[in-house]
C-alpha cells in the first residue's frame, strides 16, 4: 500500500444514526460511492448562530473515486437536513489495492 490510493474519503457529520444511513444509501443506491459506514455517538461543539453548540451527532464516512467525489459531495449537501452542512472529501495517500479496485467497480465513472 503505497503511493496514491484513487480513493477519496466523504466524512460527514449529521443530526441522527438515521439521517447518516439515510444519506449513505442515496449515495450507494445512486452509484456516487460504493459505501456508506455510520459511527453512532459523535457528540461536536461548535460556534452557531453567535453561541456555543454542544450537540449529539453521527458521523458518515463514505468511499468513493477522487472522479465522483465532487458529485457525491454535492448531491450530499442537497439532501442533508443542515443549513451548513460539514462534508468533507479527503484523499488517501494509500489504500488495499483489492479495496480500491471494488470502489471503482461499484461507482459509476464519469
Amino acid at each position: 500500500m503505497t503511493g496514491t490510493s484513487g480513493l477519496t474519503l466523504i466524512y460527514a457529520t449529521c443530526a441522527t444514526r438515521d439521517e447518516a444511513l439515510s444519506l449513505g444509501r442515496a449515495l450507494v443506491e445512486a452509484r456516487l460511492v460504493a459505501c456508506g459506514s455510520t459511527l453512532d455517538g459523535a457528540r461536536s461543539v461548535y460556534w452557531w448562530d453567535g453561541a456555543v453548540q454542544d450537540s449529539a451527532e453521527a458521523v458518515l464516512l463514505c468511499k468513493t473515486t477522487p472522479s465522483l467525489a465532487e458529485a457525491a459531495t454535492e448531491r450530499l449537501r442537497a439532501l442533508h437536513s443542515y443549513d451548513c452542512p460539514c462534508v468533507l472529501a479527503l484523499p488517501t495517500t494509500a489504500a488495499n489495492p483489492a479495496f480500491a479496485a471494488w470502489v471503482a467497480a461499484e461507482t459509476v465513472q464519469p
